[in-house]
C-alpha cells in the first residue's frame, strides 16, 4: 500500500513538473511575442489568457489593456508633434508671401506697369503667392480645431446622414441601430465624411460600417470599410502624417485630421493591417 502511495506520489510529481515546464515555456512565448509586437510598434496585440492562473490571468489582460493605453498616447503625442509643426510652418510661409502679394498688387495698379510686359510677369508672381496663402491657409485648420462639446448621440442617425449625402454608393450597415456614443458629433460627421471621400477618390462603390469587438467599458469601436483601390504597402506608415498623399490632387489633411480629432476626444483612428472580409480598405475608429 505504501509503495501504491510512492508511485503514486511520484507520478503526480512528474506530471506536475511536465505541466510547469509545458506553462513556463507558453509564458516565455508569450513575453517574446509582447516584445516583439512592442518592437514593431503593433500596440493592437492581444494575447490569450486561457488556461492561466488567474494571477497570470489579470497580469496578462492588463499587459493586454496596456497595449491600447501605448497606442494612444503614441498617437497623442504624435499628433501634437505635427500640430506644433504645422503651426510653425504656416505661420512662416505666410509671414513670406503676405509681403509678395502685397506688394505685387500695388504694382498692378501703377499705371506705368498697366499694359507693358512687366505686367504678365508680376501678375503670375501675385497669383502664385495668392494661392499659396490659401494653400498654407488651409492647413491652419489642423492646429486650429474647436474645443471639443461630447453629447449623447443616436450613431444609427449620424451614419444615416453619411449614408443620405453619398447616395451613388452601395452601403452595408451593421450593428449601430439604438446605440448612443458620448463624442462630438461635428468631429463624428467630419471624421467619417472624411473616410468617405477619400474612399470614393480611391475608386470605391460600396462601404461597410459594422460595429468592432471592444473589451474596453465606455468604448465602442467601429470597423469603416471600402472596396476601393488598397493603400500600397510602402504608404500604409504614411497615411496619417499630414500633408501625405497618394494622390495628385490630395491635400494630405484629411486622413491626419481626422486622427487628431478622434485622439482630442480620447479615442482613436486606425487602419487595419488586414481589411474586413469583402473589402480592400478598413479603418477601425475607437468612440
Amino acid at each position: 500500500m505504501l509503495t501504491t502511495l510512492i508511485y503514486i506520489s511520484a507520478g503526480v510529481v512528474v506530471m506536475l513538473s511536465i505541466w510547469m515546464v509545458r506553462h513556463q515555456r507558453r509564458l516565455k512565448r508569450q513575453a517574446w511575442l509582447m516584445q516583439e509586437a512592442m518592437r514593431n510598434r503593433d500596440f493592437t496585440f492581444r494575447l490569450s489568457t486561457k488556461g492561466l492562473l488567474p494571477g497570470e490571468r489579470a497580469m496578462q489582460d492588463t499587459l493586454n489593456q496596456l497595449g491600447h493605453t501605448i497606442k494612444l498616447q503614441v498617437n497623442r503625442s504624435e499628433v501634437e508633434s505635427w500640430e506644433r509643426l504645422t503651426r510653425v510652418l504656416t505661420h512662416e510661409i505666410m509671414n513670406a508671401t503676405a509681403p509678395i502679394s502685397s506688394i505685387t498688387q500695388s504694382m498692378l495698379s501703377r499705371a506705368d506697369v498697366k499694359g507693358t510686359p512687366l505686367e504678365e510677369g508680376i501678375k503670375a508672381i501675385h497669383d502664385t503667392s495668392k494661392s499659396l496663402n490659401t494653400f498654407v491657409d488651409s492647413y491652419r485648420r489642423f492646429s486650429q480645431l474647436k474645443k471639443v462639446e461630447a453629447a449623447e448621440v443616436e450613431l444609427g442617425t449620424a451614419i444615416s446622414d453619411i449614408v443620405h449625402l453619398y447616395p451613388t454608393l452601395s452601403w452595408s450597415v451593421n450593428g449601430v441601430e439604438e446605440m448612443l456614443v458620448r463624442t462630438d458629433p461635428i468631429m463624428l460627421r467630419q471624421v467619417l465624411t472624411n473616410l468617405t471621400k477619400n474612399a470614393m477618390e480611391a475608386g470605391a462603390t460600396s462601404m461597410g460600417i459594422e460595429m468592432a469587438e471592444t473589451e474596453e467599458k465606455g468604448r465602442t469601436a467601429l470597423y469603416i470599410s471600402n472596396n476601393g483601390q488598397p493603400i500600397p504597402a510602402e504608404a500604409r506608415q504614411s497615411v496619417f502624417v499630414p500633408f501625405f498623399t497618394t494622390k495628385r490632387s490630395g491635400s494630405g489633411i484629411g486622413l491626419s485630421l481626422s486622427r487628431r480629432m478622434m485622439t482630442l476626444q480620447g479615442g482613436g483612428l486606425e487602419l487595419l493591417e488586414r481589411p474586413r472580409p469583402g473589402y480592400h480598405v478598413s479603418f477601425l475608429i475607437t468612440l
